[in-house]
């Protein structure tokens, strides 16, 4: 299981990151707003709760026995307000967006006196969600910012920023996890698994901790295998095949994007090797070109079902025909 960013005192693999916070610290020149970004699971939200800490806390910030790691940990410290995507109460789904009430909340909270004697920190997780009244409200508030206040902004597409926004904040970017870390991190999050799936599971990720994670409680190995399956067996999948590749692969709430994601993924990797001379596979049966169109075209085919709440089994028959279509 993921564990909650509020309560998790391990980060791996960021130092560097961590250390251009603490030298800003150090020089007593915090800026007002930070954008974390990197890609989904690489530890953005652990890194932003981090950061509250090492402003908020006496002694070691990261020992879970400090009382400041607890109280975040339990959100009931004072000084500290976490505003990210709240789950629907009728479909019990996490909305699409941060809303602009929500945004609104903060520059009360900035503007209270610190309970504490030290700073007011506000966290952003998903900053890239707020809706455009939400960002604007934000945006007011970076142009004046209070006094002893900091924000930390997470994003996984800090691209969906309105441009001023960013402009306004200091950004720490967060990289993949190379080998050493991702290996130590997987056998932090998951002890009970062996070896081996682990770093199946490390290759899938891509150096982000927590999507292997996810993986791993979402059957993404058996995901991969299928993928990996079908790549080999390209471009003539009979039909029934793909029916029951479909089938497998929604048995997960998050299978089928599991699924297109690696699919285009070992698609990608596929046209690349191919672009580098070596023969066989899948992309050395169709010009290079073509193979960059059904890479977009497996993108859009994703993004179109869930935007639209299309059936996933279809969709992914639908991916399946794209690899053998002339």
């Amino acid at each position: 299981m993921i564990p909650d960013p509020r309560e998790n005192p391990v980060l791996l693999g960021h130092a560097a990151a961590e250390a251009v916070f603490e030298g800003a610290v150090a020089a007593g020149r915090v800026h007002h707003a930070w954008l974390l970004t990197g890609p989904p699971g690489i530890g953005k939200a652990t890194l932003a709760f981090r950061l509250a800490r090492r402003l908020l806390a006496t002694g070691d910030p990261n020992d879970i026995r400090n009382p400041v790691f607890n109280r975040i940990a339990k959100a009931s410290h004072a000084d500290v307000l976490s505003i990210g995507r709240l789950i629907d109460e009728k479909t019990r789904k996490t909305k699409k967006e941060i809303s602009v009430d929500q945004v609104r909340t903060v520059p009360g909270f900035l503007h209270l006196t610190p309970a504490e004697g030290g700073w007011r920190v506000v966290i952003i997780d998903g900053a890239e969600d707020m809706n455009r009244n939400g960002a604007n409200a934000l945006l007011k508030i970076l142009e004046e910012p209070p006094r002893r206040a900091i924000l930390l902004l997470t994003a996984d597409a800090p691209g969906r920023l309105l441009p001023t926004l960013r402009s306004r904040c200091r950004r720490l970017v967060l990289e993949p996890l190379g080998e050493p870390d991702m290996s130590e991190a997987l056998a932090y999050l998951l002890p009970e698994m062996d070896a081996d799936a682990r770093r199946r599971l490390a290759e899938i990720a891509e150096g982000c901790p927590g999507r292997a994670v996810a993986l791993a409680e979402e059957g993404g190995l058996m995901v991969a295998e299928l993928v990996h399956q079908v790549l080999q067996e390209a471009p003539g999948i009979p039909v029934p095949r793909m029916y029951e590749v479909a089938e497998r692969a929604t048995k997960s709430e998050t299978g089928f994007a599991t699924f297109m994601t690696l699919l285009q993924a070992g698609l990608g990797d596929a046209v690349r090797a191919a672009a580098r001379g070596r023969e066989g596979g899948l992309a050395s049966r169709r010009p290079l070109a073509e193979w960059g169109e059904v890479w977009h075209a497996l993108g859009r085919l994703q993004d179109e079902t869930e935007r639209f709440n299309l059936d996933k089994r279809t969709a992914i028959v639908a991916g399946l025909e794209l690899l053998g279509r002339p």
